[in-house]
């Protein structure tokens, strides 16, 4: 089924993307850090039951294959049911190898921060790397937060997010209005190639 096709592409993608060649990387333009281009996206194969031995340990397995390959960045979401627990018990415990993003995902700015530091718990991390505006969600209330945890360093980076091929006008607007946003979010495959110009 799709979810078993999702999970064991997850498995093998940063072992294909090396072959013979080093990684993928790009460099994050506000800080010059490089990450591997291809990351780990946890919307629905990590969406299981805590509770589920089975399932929690093929996941397992897929962290430590995706980090045995090279790979860093790993995102989620609130959105994406249980997958941030799901983190918070197969992660590492203080792997310098990951790259943590997650997201802002309410209609509520000021209900923001108490679900930001919910992700923190349910990672089981002082910090994220990367705190991200999921697809746009209230943005203008959240980005005055982000800022604010970026200089407590709650987060080291900020970021904005869109999916499903649109509003890739609106991130542009704010990537040209608002200042201090280190990344952004987009679609971009060979199934939805909307955002080229």
């Amino acid at each position: 089924n799709r979810r078993k096709l999702l999970l064991a592409g997850a498995a093998v993608t940063p072992c294909l993307a090396r072959g013979n060649e080093p990684l993928l990387m790009r460099s994050i333009p506000s800080t010059g850090e490089r990450v591997p281009a291809v990351g780990l996206g946890t919307w629905l194969t990590f969406d299981v039951p805590r509770g589920d031995a089975v399932a929690v340990s093929r996941r397992r397995e897929v962290v430590e294959h995706f980090f045995a390959g090279g790979g860093r960045v790993i995102d989620s979401s609130p959105m994406y049911g249980q997958a941030e627990a799901l983190l918070g018990e197969v992660l590492p415990r203080a792997d310098k190898r990951l790259f943590s993003a997650t997201k802002v995902w309410t209609p509520i700015g000021a209900y923001g921060p108490t679900q930001m530091r919910r992700s923190l718990s349910l990672w089981k991390l002082p910090r994220v790397d990367l705190m991200q505006i999921h697809n746009l969600l209230s943005w203008r209330s959240h980005l005055p937060t982000l800022r604010e945890w970026k200089a407590q360093g709650l987060t080291r980076l900020i970021g904005i997010t869109t999916s499903h091929g649109r509003d890739h006008e609106l991130v542009q607007r704010i990537l040209g209005s608002e200042r201090g946003i280190d990344v952004m979010q987009i679609t971009y495959s060979p199934a939805d190639r909307s955002a080229e110009p």
